[in-house]
Order: C-alpha cells, then structure tokens, then sequence
C-alpha cells in the first residue's frame, strides 16, 4: 500500500471512529442534537467524497454496499439539505458506516504498518 492510500484510510478511519462516538449517544440524543446532526452530515458528506478520489478506494467499501450509494447521499445532503430525514440519516450512521468500518479494519491496520515503516 502506497502511503497516500495509507494516509487516506487513516482520515477515513478517524471520521468513523467519529460516526462511533456519535451514535454511543444514543438515537434520542442524536435527534434532538443540531450539532451532532450537523457532525453526522459532515462525516457522511467526507465519506461519499473522499474515497472515491483515491486510488485504488474501489476495494475499500464492502461488497454489500455501493460507492455509488455513499455519493447520492452526499450530494443528497449537499443538494436538499431541507428535505433531509433524520431517521435515515440515524440508520446510515448507526448501521451502515459500522458495518463499512468493521469491513475495512484490515485495511486500516495495513495503513497504519504503512505509516509506521514510512516514519523509520
């Protein structure tokens, strides 16, 4: 792995670690939160945008979900930003971005080895 792809999956690691502290909150908290709202719309809006530039990032999202998904929403969220339902927004954060993340922890380990034998 090349360290830019390294360095991506790293920032892509971050911003779903972030998704996990906002959904430990809970879906209550979440909804009636503007500013975890907004958190949540900026690391879905990151994730339909970012990997798609990369190299390689094809490889990077889950066979059952597709890239393609994560950039409608984007450009969803993006483009009708008053028309956003919350509940899905919930169910992206809280199932399908775990499931990605769990899905990429081998990548994110191999970036970090990458990182770290760049850094020697």
């Amino acid at each position: 792995m090349g360290r830019k792809a390294a360095k991506e999956l790293l920032h892509i690691e971050a911003w779903l670690e972030r998704v996990g502290e906002i959904t430990q909150r809970g879906k209550d908290v979440y909804l009636a939160d503007a500013l975890l709202k907004g958190a949540g719309d900026s690391l879905m809006m990151n994730w339909g945008r970012r990997p798609t530039g990369c190299p390689g990032s094809a490889s990077w999202r889950p066979r059952e979900s597709s890239g393609a998904l994560a950039v409608a929403n984007r450009n969803f969220i993006i483009h009708q930003y008053d028309e956003i339902n919350r509940e899905l927004t919930w169910l992206t954060l809280s199932r399908d971005l775990p499931a990605w993340r769990s899905s990429l922890q081998p990548l994110f380990a191999e970036a970090s080895a990458t990182i770290q034998d760049h850094s020697d």
